[in-house]
């Protein structure tokens, strides 16, 4: 009978434990200040400094004439290169931030994506040329070289910012953004509607 009792004692005493322990969990998690903690993930993600989201491969084709003595030589060039949009997290600043008390809805205002690059893919470059003669008696091989390398360049460039990738790469941003603020939120049991969008 006594054994009986000391485990319904033990037993009840338990229960209380897991009770008062759940209590002063919740207290705990509702002790957390949302801004606090939104302020806090703004200064992990400064830390990082740069954000790359998106990367896109790009193969700019160009081709340069000249003429001389009464001779013409053509070459094209076909450059493939491989574009990084970044994100300078260093520039997010609290003022970004707005947070909805009453609606627990956080909006943050990025700043403009940067590209950079082009990194060109040396190896899978390839070339076209015509005009023999003036490129061998003269320096127009060069020059023809030159000014591919500049129009290919400008070429990759033009392409990573057409509207396409550019909506691809913002929107991978806003996605990483709101994820890296809603999770610590979540964690302290604040569920909070999180929104990224551009300047």
């Amino acid at each position: 009978m006594n054994r009986g009792l000391f485990r319904v004692a033990v037993v009840a005493v338990l229960a209380l434990a897991l009770f008062f322990g759940w209590r002063a969990w919740s207290d705990w998690q509702r002790g957390y200040d949302p801004q606090t903690v939104v302020a806090a993930s703004l200064e992990g993600l400064k830390e990082q400094n740069v954000l790359v989201p998106f990367t896109a491969r790009y193969v700019a084709v160009v081709t340069s004439t000249q003429s001389r003595l009464g001779l013409s030589a053509k070459k094209t060039l076909i450059m493939p290169g491989t574009v990084r949009y970044e994100l300078d997290l260093g520039r997010l600043k609290q003022s970004d931030l707005d947070w909805d008390g009453a609606t627990n809805a956080l909006t943050v205002t990025l700043p403009p994506l940067r590209l950079a690059g082009p990194e060109i893919d040396i190896d899978a470059i390839s070339e076209f040329r015509d005009g023999e003669i003036l490129l061998t008696l003269t320096d127009a091989e060069a020059s023809l070289d030159a000014a591919n390398r500049k129009a290919a360049q400008e070429e990759l460039i033009r392409q990573a910012r057409g509207a396409t990738p550019m909506r691809l790469a913002e929107g991978a941003a806003r996605a990483a953004i709101e994820q890296s603020f809603a999770m610590p939120l979540k964690a302290v049991g604040i569920d909070a509607t999180v929104t990224a969008r551009f300047e």
